[in-house]
């Protein structure tokens, strides 16, 4: 999504006049983190918050836990504190900003990266989203786990991202299938060996016999494997051999070529 220019200017104001929109994009407040900055805070190179100033407030959008830390810092007493303040801006807007902040104190995980750019309306996070809901599959963001629920999601959307949509939702409806869904079968390396096979094989294999020969092992095997594995594969492909490997058994008939 291409970032919009908007006008800001340097505001002094009280930190009891900001807020933290937590129930749409903001992630929770982490009070050890805020602990943290205090410890190490350094007036000559603090960061000045970021706030939106929408519908006559003030919404910080990026330095809630710097505010925090000069509250800790002034014996948990409200503070004048110099402030970047953007005008014009939507939530919408906002959110997409938090989403691509670069903050060295606090990196945004991928959970909540993708949670900002879907609120924001970002084309490329909302499709990756309705792609894994049209299949049963909800974006695990704070890493809950729970059936049917995805968690390593860069993984996920890198994979969208470079196999398309059409392949990614084939290869994750048959992961889900194969394993019910259950926490363990969303691991990453799942993820990776079933799409990239997917995508490789797509006009060779039968996806009801990739479902099946999956449902016979343990959701865990292709991590295990694959990092056990004696053979040179570097990267993604010590786990695509093993869903390769999976696929064939000692089938003759249904065995594919190796082909990477």
């Amino acid at each position: 999504m291409k970032t919009k220019n908007f006008t800001y200017r340097e505001m002094t104001l009280s930190s009891a006049q900001v807020e933290v929109p937590r129930e749409t994009y903001q992630r929770s407040f982490n009070a050890q983190r805020a602990r943290k900055i205090a410890d190490e805070f350094d007036e000559r190179i603090a960061n000045e918050p970021k706030v939106s100033y929408r519908d006559g407030r003030y919404f910080v959008f990026d330095g809630q836990h710097t505010i925090a830390a000069r509250k800790l810092l002034n014996d948990g007493n409200d503070l004048p504190i110099k402030c970047r303040v953007y005008f014009g801006m939507t939530e919408q807007d906002e959110a997409v900003l938090f989403a691509q902040q670069f903050g060295v104190s606090a990196p945004l995980s991928a959970g909540a990266r993708i949670r900002a750019l879907i609120f924001g309306g970002d084309p490329i996070a909302t499709a990756f989203l309705k792609a894994n809901n049209d299949i049963g599959i909800q974006l695990d963001y704070d890493q809950e786990r729970g059936r049917n629920r995805i968690g390593c999601i860069q993984t996920a959307l890198n994979a969208y991202c470079k196999i398309g949509e059409e392949r990614y939702k084939e290869a994750m409806a048959i992961l889900k299938a194969a394993w019910n869904g259950e926490p363990d079968s969303f691991r990453s390396e799942n993820v990776i060996g079933i799409t990239r096979f997917v995508d490789l094989y797509h006009e060779e294999y039968n996806p009801h016999r990739l479902m099946t020969r999956l449902r016979h092992v343990d959701p865990l095997s292709i991590y295990r494997e694959g990092r056990a594995t004696g053979i040179n594969l570097a990267g993604y492909k010590k786990y695509l051999y093993q869903v390769y490997r999976i696929y064939n058994g000692n089938s003759r008939k249904h065995s594919l070529p190796l082909k990477f």
